[in-house]
């Protein structure tokens, strides 16, 4: 991306100095919940309560789907101080709220693999590799042990924590410059 901004700024094109697009093209003005309850045509989850990570209720939600990990920004509550979604739990439709600190994770475990540098048989069940890893496109990654605990398991533990690690997200490992393997994050 940083060549071809290059190159369309030498080109005195002004699109080389727009930002660059996090929304995904499909989606009308970054409106993901609206987008699901059309494709779902209404068929989303209802509000719900804002809860400790202990069940205290501390209010209402609008609904699951509004809401990630990390997020601080649109929640509605007033705590006195900056908390965070830290985890959603779909099967009560409770998004728990808590400080910045519990938003971090040292591991994670994925599945549905998919082996790209590296084969199935090179990296067998019991196997470790130490790894680069990266757990949404925006992350600047973190190094890792990641070991293979079942024919579509990964077991990941960072040498730093990492902020919002989000269930259905892709975490994607390198070795050096090549896509070693990945998978979704459970």
């Amino acid at each position: 991306k940083d060549e071809i901004r290059s190159m369309a700024e030498k080109a005195g094109l002004p699109v080389s100095r727009k930002p660059d697009s996090e929304e995904i093209c499909f989606v009308p003005d970054n409106d993901y919940a609206g987008f699901l309850e059309r494709e779902l045509g209404g068929k989303v989850p209802p509000a719900g309560n804002f809860v400790t990570r202990d069940g205290e209720i501390l209010g209402r939600h609008k609904g699951i789907t509004h809401y990630t990990i990390g997020q601080r920004r649109g929640l509605g509550l007033a705590m006195g101080h900056h908390v965070f979604v830290t985890e959603i739990r779909p099967d009560t439709n409770e998004v728990v709220i808590g400080e910045d600190g519990d938003v971090y994770s040292e591991s994670l475990t994925c599945s549905s693999l998919n082996f790209m540098s590296v084969s199935e048989e090179e990296f067998g069940v019991g196997d470790t590799r130490h790894l680069f890893g990266r757990i949404r496109y925006r992350h600047p990654g973190e190094w890792c042990d990641v070991k293979r605990v079942g024919e579509d398991r990964l077991e990941v533990h960072f040498e730093a924590p990492v902020r919002a690690v989000t269930p259905g997200q892709a975490a994607v490992f390198y070795d050096g410059d090549v896509i070693a393997c990945g998978g979704t994050i459970d």
